[in-house]
C-alpha cells in the first residue's frame, strides 16, 4: 500500500472521529432522488404509548432497559456512546436558536426540554476482509473497507404531557428554518454547517422526520451525515449516522433500516 495513500485513509478516519464530535453535519446528495425526499413528516399508528396531560416521563433507568443494546442489532456492535460526543445540551451551542433541536439531535441528546434521556452506540461489524499480516501487506482495497463501516448513536428522551410532541415539532419545524444551515460550537470547536434538507423518515412510530445536512471536513470537501427523529408516544428516538469513508467521499448513504427498526421494536 502507498504510504501516501495510507496516510490520506488515516487521515479521513480521524477527520471522520473529529466530525462525529463536532456534529458534523451531512449533504443530500445521492439522496435528492429517493423516494419521498424533502417530504414533510410521516405519521403511522404503530405506538401504544400514551400522550396529553396524563402521560408521564420515563425516567433514565427505565429509558436504559427500552435502549438498543448489544445483540438487539443484527450485524452491528451495540455500547454505550463514548466521550466524543457532549454530555448535556449545555456543551452544545447554536448560533441559530430555532436550530436547537437539530444540533441536539445529532449528538444522541433530547431535542425537547427534559432531563430524562439516554444514548448508545451501533456500529456496523464488517468482518476483516484481509489476510495479511503485516500493515505493509494491506491493500489500498481492504484498508478503505475496514473504514467503511456506519455508526448510529441512538438517543431516547421521555417527557410528561405533550412534551413529545412540542419536541418533535421543534425539529420538524428546523428542518424547514434551518434550510440555510447553522453554526455548531461543540467540544472547543466551531462547525459550520451550510445546509439541511428534509429526506423520507422510516415511517415507525406515531412520526417521523429526517434530515441531512452539509459540512465541510478533510480538506475543504463537504461530508454527508443523516439524522432522523421518531416519537413514540411521549417517547422520542434519535439517530445520528455517519460513513467513515462515505463521508468524504460522497457515497450515497443512510440512517440504517435495522438500527431504527431494532429500536422501535423495544418501544412497541
Amino acid at each position: 500500500m502507498k504510504r501516501s495513500s495510507g496516510a490520506r485513509l488515516g487521515a479521513t478516519a480521524a477527520m471522520s472521529v473529529l466530525s462525529l464530535a463536532l456534529i458534523t453535519g451531512c449533504s443530500d446528495e445521492g439522496s435528492g432522488d429517493a423516494e419521498g425526499a424533502g417530504k414533510g413528516p410521516q405519521s403511522s399508528a404503530s405506538s401504544a404509548s400514551p400522550t396529553g396531560p396524563a402521560a408521564k416521563a420515563l425516567g433514565p433507568a427505565e429509558l436504559k432497559k427500552l435502549l438498543v443494546a448489544q445483540g438487539d442489532v443484527k450485524g452491528y456492535k451495540v455500547e454505550a456512546t463514548d466521550e466524543s460526543f457532549p454530555r448535556s445540551k449545555s456543551a452544545v451551542k447554536v448560533d441559530k436558536a430555532p436550530c436547537r433541536p437539530l444540533a441536539y439531535a445529532m449528538a444522541g441528546l433530547a431535542p425537547g426540554d427534559t432531563d430524562a434521556s439516554v444514548s448508545s452506540t451501533a456500529t456496523e461489524d464488517k468482518k476483516p476482509t484481509s489476510t495479511a499480516t503485516s500493515l505493509e501487506d494491506v491493500s489500498e482495497d481492504d484498508f478503505a473497507n475496514a473504514f467503511d463501516v456506519t455508526v448510529t448513536v441512538v438517543g431516547l428522551s421521555s417527557y410528561d404531557g405533550d412534551g413529545a410532541e412540542k419536541a418533535f415539532r421543534s425539529v420538524s419545524d428546523a428542518v424547514a428554518s434551518c434550510s440555510g444551515g447553522f453554526t455548531i460550537a461543540a467540544q472547543g470547536e466551531d462547525q459550520k454547517l451550510t445546509k439541511v434538507a428534509a429526506e423520507k423518515g422510516s415511517g415507525t412510530g406515531d412520526e417521523s422526520v429526517a434530515f441531512a445536512a452539509s459540512g465541510k471536513v478533510d480538506g475543504g470537501e463537504t461530508g454527508d451525515v443523516h439524522t432522523e427523529v421518531v416519537r413514540h408516544g411521549n417517547t422520542i428516538a434519535t439517530y445520528y449516522t455517519v460513513s467513515f469513508m462515505k463521508l468524504t467521499s460522497g457515497g450515497a448513504y443512510t440512517v440504517p433500516a435495522v438500527v431504527v427498526d431494532a429500536q422501535a421494536a423495544k418501544l412497541k
